[in-house]
């Protein structure tokens, strides 16, 4: 087993409330792995201490064997670490041409200034594009993403997370706020992301979870209770009394 991502023993205090308890989590290198959980269980502390917004009370952060657990977010951002927000955090007053346009001449070294290397740069404009495409988003590449329907402004911040060539990407409840009729784009967008990215998905919406993961680590009060198979975890009785409150042995 190759592992891209891991953490041992990870905990993370605020005064005396634990949000993170001897978190030791293994993601395999093109995984598509899932971290579930009630409310409050602690999922989101774990993807700010993997990226850097926090730092761990104890414990480590290993990124290809390599502990990056001292290392400030843009630092991780430069070693393949990518990630969405529940709440999206783009600007508004570009477009989506312009926000892909920015982060793919930032990543090839070309600085912010984008439309002045456009006619030059035809490897710039190509990815630009295809990313667009991928992510359905030429139809609205150049309205401002304040106006643009709430689907497809996730499906922008995925796309720009992807636009960082991440080796690791975390997503972060990518279909939290987003209407029924949007949806099936988010799980399209998220099942054809690139296989030799790896993703750890946070997600509520429980179709989206089992029909992309192929491990599942359910997180209860900050600390890990069950891993395993979707099949595995879904057949839990443990599991189902965290989400169903069903007796069962906990």
């Amino acid at each position: 087993m190759t592992l891209a991502l891991e953490t041992v023993g990870l905990e993370r205090r605020f005064g005396g409330i634990v949000a993170t308890s001897n978190v030791s989590l293994k993601v395999e290198k093109g995984a598509r792995h899932a971290l579930i959980g009630p409310n409050g269980a602690g999922k989101t502390t774990i993807i700010n201490l993997l990226t850097g917004v926090l730092r761990p009370t104890a414990g480590r952060v290993l990124l290809d064997g390599e502990d990056i657990t001292s290392l400030k977010a843009h630092a991780r951002v430069k070693r393949g670490i990518a990630r969405t927000f529940q709440i999206n955090q783009l600007f508004g007053d570009l477009t989506p041409l312009e926000t892909i346009g920015l982060a793919v001449s930032e990543r090839m070294g070309a600085g912010s200034d984008f439309w002045r290397i456009a006619g030059s740069k035809s490897e710039v404009v190509d990815e630009v594009v295809r990313i667009l495409n991928q992510f359905r988003l030429a139809d609205v590449m150049d309205e401002r993403t304040s106006i643009l329907p709430y689907g497809k402004q996730r499906l922008l911040e995925i796309a720009l997370a992807i636009a960082c060539k991440p080796r690791v990407l975390l997503l972060d409840e990518p279909a939290a706020g987003v209407p029924e009729h949007e949806r099936h784009d988010i799980l399209a967008a998220v099942s054809a992301l690139p296989k030799d990215v790896t993703v750890l998905l946070i997600e509520h919406d429980m179709d989206l979870v089992f029909s992309f993961a192929d491990r599942i680590s359910v997180l209860v009060n900050g600390a890990l209770f069950v891993e395993g198979k979707p099949d595995e975890v879904a057949r839990d009785p443990r599991v189902k009394a965290v989400y169903l409150g069903e007796d069962a042995d906990v």
